[in-house]
């Protein structure tokens, strides 16, 4: 009997959910537990597996569609319950039948004519041909719909950065079919069935909506049914069927009887495809082309794999980098824009590490950026941090503290353990997790700064864990990851849960879920050398800390033997950007003495396994 799929509770409080994409169709068959479509809510996005094996006779609720927790969202069929799902199996030697009596009987075409409302339209012209493309007329209509997924929450479309295959190219499982960049992540949509690529909707550096089709992948044997379109093919058997060729009264049913035609030759690419149909012509232009761009794709530096798009070789070429001396890290050994960026930092590095020479020669002329001159439509995701900053400073009344510290004793701790931290713990020792563990320190202490303010409500709520966000310079822009309840780690641990993080968020590979949820930030801004700045508050939090570069210079100590003495010292400025509407200067004050305090004393030997 017929299995009803219900919206599940996804969660306390959760009364409703958003279907974002059915992975299967109606007439598809499905087996229990496997996914059968996402749903989106305001906590999670989630897959909703089939709670029986059978065949999705019927989608109740469609994509982009809310429903409440426990209503219908389909109904599952048994196998012998509904004939639709057969009905694909048994079209085949249904089209087949009629195609052998065409031959027979060429001047009747009343035969062919009553099979065509009864079949889907592509069957009226392969009806009409000799029977051999027939067989291939419905694996082009069995294509599956490879659509754009839900990737976090609030996320309502996505832009196409990169397509990993082509149309023709064969593609199985879980293989990543092309990339994908929204407001909050980077990632590849794999294909989910195993076929062929044949046709591409959305092209690199276009927009979807979530759910919207973005290829479509078929049989093997229907590959190279997508890309060519050659008129000259169907015109051979032209004489064989004069009579079948006034009865196509519709000009757009022509391209699928040549589609099938070229069904032989799967491999091939579009311009070698039309080589076979026009055997005399063809070997003077279409191989020409193509072997060269087979040569081109193997000296990409990552061998058979090494596709290379034009964005990343126009990087390459601006950056002066050679691509065949690169080693991909993309999929199948494929190279990507941070491949490209990598190499070309590398290879700036050692133009400023010429100590011997002389000043003049040792500091050369910064190289012209490409970008000077050009007018580029905004990211998506620098898009979106000028929207929140701009009402980050709308909603709140923010201002900044700054306090400089000594952290000489925290560099003595670093150039005597940091060859062993990174031993035992795979990760190298920087400033970073002492500031960090100091600051979730002083939150415990100072719980005003850790927590958040509803005006509207008038209420505040102190956050009973100290969840860090960190941000993360990646050559997108800039992107804060969550080290969630921060306050429970120890030094080691923090050290290896930034470094984690910094490493997915630069690669791509941070969930979406990650982005979220932080009550208080830190942000390194002296990573590149500034002495401190004043840091914009990531809302709805209530304090963001600025960490400056650390530097060394002159500084007066009292000595109790000596008096005041220049001695020089690791310096740092530490700057605490706040709400005003909820902590007062005195608070942000205090909270940083503390952490001051805790910095300057530098006991973190225990931390280090030091004596």
């Amino acid at each position: 009997m017929p299995v009803s799929v219900t919206m599940p509770r996804l969660g306390e409080s959760v009364t409703e959910g958003t279907v974002t994409r059915w992975l299967k169709q109606e007439g598809e068959r499905v087996e229990a537990d496997e996914p059968l479509l996402e749903v989106s809510t305001d906590k999670v996005d989630t897959e909703i597996p089939s709670p029986a094996a059978g065949v999705l006779s019927r989608i109740v609720v469609g994509e982009d569609e809310t429903a409440e927790v426990g209503s219908e969202l389909a109904v599952i069929a048994g196998d012998g319950e509904t004939p639709a799902q057969q009905a694909p199996a048994q079209q085949a030697p249904a089209q087949q039948a009629p195609a052998q009596q065409a031959p027979a009987q060429p001047a009747p075409q009343a035969e062919p004519e009553p099979a065509a409302p009864t079949t889907p339209s592509t069957e009226t012209p392969v009806g009409q041909e000799a029977p051999a493309p027939q067989t291939a007329a419905p694996t082009s209509g069995d294509g599956t719909a490879v659509k754009m997924p839900a990737l976090g929450e609030s996320v309502t479309e996505g832009t196409v950065t990169r397509w990993l295959k082509q149309v023709g190219d064969a593609v199985e499982v879980d293989e990543p079919l092309l990339e994908v960049s929204t407001d909050k992540v980077d990632t590849e949509i794999p294909s989910p069935v195993a076929g062929t690529l044949l046709e591409i909707k959305v092209p690199e550096d276009e927009t979807a909506d979530v759910g919207a089709v973005l290829a479509v992948v078929g049989t093997p044997g229907s590959a190279p049914a997508a890309p060519p379109a050659p008129d000259p093919a169907p015109s051979a058997p032209a004489p064989q069927a004069a009579a079948p060729a006034p009865a196509r009264p519709a000009a757009p049913a022509q391209p699928e009887p040549p589609l099938v035609e070229s069904a032989p030759a799967p491999a091939a690419r579009p311009a070698e495809q039309a080589a076979p149909a026009a055997a005399a012509p063809a070997p003077a232009a279409a191989p020409a082309p193509a072997a060269p761009a087979t040569e081109t794709v193997k000296a990409n530096g990552a061998g058979d794999a090494g596709y290379v798009t034009p964005l990343v070789r126009k990087l390459a070429a601006d950056k002066g980098v050679d691509l065949a001396t690169l080693t991909g890290t993309g999929v199948g050994g494929r190279i990507r824009k941070q491949d490209v960026l990598e190499a070309a930092e590398k290879k700036a590095v050692p133009a400023p590490a010429q100590p011997s020479r002389p000043a003049a020669a040792a500091t050369p002329k910064p190289a012209p950026s490409p970008l000077r001159g050009r007018t580029e439509k905004l990211t998506r995701i620098r898009a979106t941090i000028a929207r929140r900053m701009v009402e980050s400073l709308q909603v709140s009344a923010q201002l900044t503290t700054v306090v400089e510290v000594d952290v000489t004793k925290i560099a003595q701790l670093r150039s005597r353990a940091k060859n062993d931290f990174f031993a035992k713990h795979g990760v190298k020792l920087s400033f970073m997790p002492f500031f960090a563990l100091a600051a979730v320190e002083a939150l415990r202490a100072h719980p005003v700064v850790n927590a958040s303010i509803d005006q509207e409500a008038g209420t505040v709520t102190y956050h009973d864990g100290e969840h860090l966000a960190i941000a993360v310079d990646t050559e997108k822009g800039l992107v804060v990851p969550v080290i969630r309840d921060a306050g429970d780690l120890n030094l080691a641990g923090l050290a290896k849960r930034i470094a984690d993080v910094a490493e997915r968020t630069r690669a791509n590979r941070i969930s979406p879920d990650e982005l979220s949820g932080g009550t208080f930030t830190l942000t390194n801004t002296g990573s590149r050398g500034a002495l401190f700045d004043t840091p914009i508050i990531n809302q709805p939090q209530v304090g963001i800390l600025g960490t400056g570069a650390v530097v060394k210079r002159a500084v007066v100590l009292d000595d109790p033997d000596l008096g005041e003495v220049i001695v020089p010292r690791s310096m740092v400025y530490l700057a605490l950007s706040y709400d005003h509407r909820l902590v007062d200067g005195a608070d942000a004050a205090r909270f940083l003495v503390t952490l001051k305090d805790r910095l300057e004393a530098g006991q973190f030997e225990g931390d280090l396994g030091l004596s």
